[in-house]
């Protein structure tokens, strides 16, 4: 039966298949959005955006190492002359790519309470998610010179209508599930059981879903899916396996993850045979005191330490970067 939604499971036959030579590949994803503090409800307007001149430092730093971010822009910052100002060139000469991040609660137009269920654009009407996503989707192509091929719910919100917005505004790929999380304690979605392939969420050659990379590491990694939802209210325990080796998750990020846990995840992501690993991380992360990882300039060198190190060892284990277009372009269909 052909699915519909992105919640869905897919099936065997859903696999996205890459043509021969395509090997293993990693993308790098920057959820390019305004900074707030995380600990607060959510607002319209208490954001800011200062720490956008430092997306200049971190595309010289990816153009250095032959790798082309992918930013995925919410509305502020796709409204923010100077961010196009500093990636619009970068864009245009193929250096970088721009996919969509919807943050309902400062996306217009305005038509919600702001709530934490609310917060998640897949649980508004579905005309009210539709109207944000493409207000936002025209700025992105308007300011950046590009139209988008790529989609990223804010905190990973999707819902039953958004696959079918995606296939109407020509997004081909659509990457937020965040395989081994759920978020539906929060009114969120649950893709604990999600799979980590690429797979296609209506049909062939329509619609591909790109999970982020999330991995289970430890000799209990086999029984991860069942045995770390159980831990959730017990943290303690769930540190103590990782230290014994035992059970530990692992997403790709240099957010709240060392350099040695996330080269212990690439080696379990190629050595499961994932055509493609998906890391990403919060553009504020790029200035100091923005995020809960990046509070000082000695957090900002280890940042960048954490990307030398795991694109070094990238190379050493023959994962090459890709782009969206070059994705799209090597489907077997």
């Amino acid at each position: 039966m052909r699915r519909t939604s992105i919640l869905d499971l897919p099936g065997p036959d859903d696999v996205v298949r890459f043509r021969p030579g395509f090997g293993q590949r990693f993308i790098l994803t920057v959820d390019t959005e305004e900074e707030f503090d995380w600990t607060k409800p959510f607002d319209r307007s208490g954001h800011g955006l200062g720490h956008v001149p430092r997306l200049a430092k971190f595309q010289q730093f990816c153009e250095g190492r032959g790798v082309c971010p992918i930013y995925l822009i919410d509305y502020p910052v796709a409204t923010d002359p100077a961010a196009a100002e500093v990636l619009a060139d970068a864009v245009a000469a193929g250096r970088a790519e721009v996919g969509v991040q919807l943050h309902p609660w400062v996306n217009p137009p305005h038509d919600e309470d702001i709530n934490v269920h609310n917060s998640f654009a897949g649980n508004l009407p579905a005309d009210l998610e539709r109207a944000k996503f493409r207000k936002l989707r025209d700025a992105i192509e308007q300011n950046f010179g590009a139209p988008p091929m790529i989609y990223r719910a804010g905190r990973y919100g999707v819902g039953p209508a958004t696959a079918q917005l995606l296939s109407d505004s020509a997004i081909a790929i659509d990457t937020s599930v965040r395989a081994r999380f759920d978020y539906s304690s929060g009114g969120g979605p649950n893709f604990r059981s999600h799979p980590l392939e690429p797979y296609w969420i209506d049909q062939r050659g329509g619609l591909m879903e790109l999970p982020l990379t999330s991995v289970f590491w430890g000799l209990l990694r086999r029984q991860g899916e069942l045995l770390y939802p159980a831990l959730w209210r017990m943290p303690s325990l769930r540190g103590a396996l990782a230290r014994l080796g035992l059970l530990e998750r692992i997403p790709l990020t240099p957010e709240g993850v060392s350099e040695d846990e996330a080269i212990k995840g690439i080696d379990i992501a190629i050595d499961d045979g994932l055509p493609i690993l998906v890391f990403s991380f919060h553009s504020p992360s790029l200035r100091p005191g923005h995020t809960p990882y990046v509070r000082d300039e000695d957090d900002l060198d280890r940042f960048y330490g954490w990307w030398r190190a795991v694109f070094d060892y990238l190379e050493q284990r023959s994962v090459k970067p890709t782009t969206v277009r070059e994705i799209i372009g090597a489907v077997e269909v």
